[in-house]
């Protein structure tokens, strides 16, 4: 059986992914100085490589899946399939400029503008219709104005580091997050599509998981009717008898931001011992 070829984005989104796959059961596990993560399954294989290379070596076909910002997937214009959104590390993409900068005055001169994405840059800047020169970085981008810059164009989650850096944003370009892709050799392999798929609702429980919790308790059978009709479910509580036949065990799984608004209800409704505990999947 051919093994699935797996991409996972080295440095801040690394541990995400890793405990992604930790939850669905699939242990991932990196030795010191190494680029090869051992998993607990046959059928899986795994390489750790920058986040802005794996786009492109999905493409190329010597990997079958990687997981990566849509950011870095429009940077180097890989020709891949996205599979599913993650939904972590959110950043927007943006152009900030020094506050003290009116935004007439930069459309008076020739722009520097310092980035690490130097595509997603000039098409903006190519849009905007602004005079410019991009000058490429390899980190630290917001440290270039106002000395070396007059914009930048970065990533940012809350902005927070712009403006203590004494930038404003002028412009929202794009916004990321970290994401499932696949190459289009893999999803044209039968087996291989098969595997991708597996993981894809793996992962889709896992998430779904992290936003709901299972609530039980117990009522009376006086109280049944009453509370089980002001229940909120993904389908339908789940009822059983209890010991003795005087009332009814009920489980129900609920989202973690119902939770503080309906225990003050379950015990207006009746129900008494009440449990609350973490889903690990949710396959609806």
């Amino acid at each position: 059986m051919e093994k699935l070829k797996i991409l996972l984005p080295k440095g801040r989104i690394y541990d995400n992914v890793v405990e992604l796959f930790n939850g669905a059961g699939i242990s991932v596990k990196l030795p010191e100085r190494a680029y090869r993560p051992t998993v607990n399954q046959d059928d899986l294989e795994a390489k750790v490589m920058k986040p802005q290379n794996i786009g492109k070596l999905l493409e190329l076909g010597a990997h079958d899946v990687g997981f990566t910002g849509r950011d870095w997937i429009e940077e180097t214009g890989a020709d891949v399939e996205e599979i599913m959104d993650l939904g972590f590390d959110t950043v927007r993409i943006v152009a900030a400029v020094p506050a003290a900068i009116d935004d007439n005055a930069l459309r008076a001169k020739r722009v520097i503008v310092a980035t690490e994405y130097e595509h997603i840059a000039r098409r903006w800047l190519d849009r905007s219709k602004m005079d410019s020169l991009v000058v490429r970085t390899y980190g630290a981008t917001e440290v270039f104005p106002p000395d070396d810059a007059d914009m930048i164009i970065d990533n940012t989650a809350t902005g927070r580091t712009l403006i203590e850096n004494g930038l404003r944003i002028v412009d929202t370009i794009m916004t990321s997050s970290t994401r499932m892709f696949a190459s289009k050799a893999a999803l044209a392999d039968p087996e291989k599509k098969r595997k991708i798929m597996e993981l894809k609702m793996l992962f889709e429980a896992v998430i779904d998981a992290r936003d709901r919790v299972m609530l039980e308790m117990n009522v009376t059978r006086a109280r049944f009717q009453e509370l089980v009709t002001g229940l909120p479910s993904m389908r339908s509580p789940t009822v059983s008898p209890l010991y003795g036949d005087d009332g009814y065990a009920i489980k129900i799984a609920v989202k973690k931001s119902e939770v503080p608004n309906l225990l003050p209800k379950l015990k207006t409704l009746g129900a008494t011992d009440i449990l609350e505990y973490d889903l690990r999947k949710v396959l609806a």
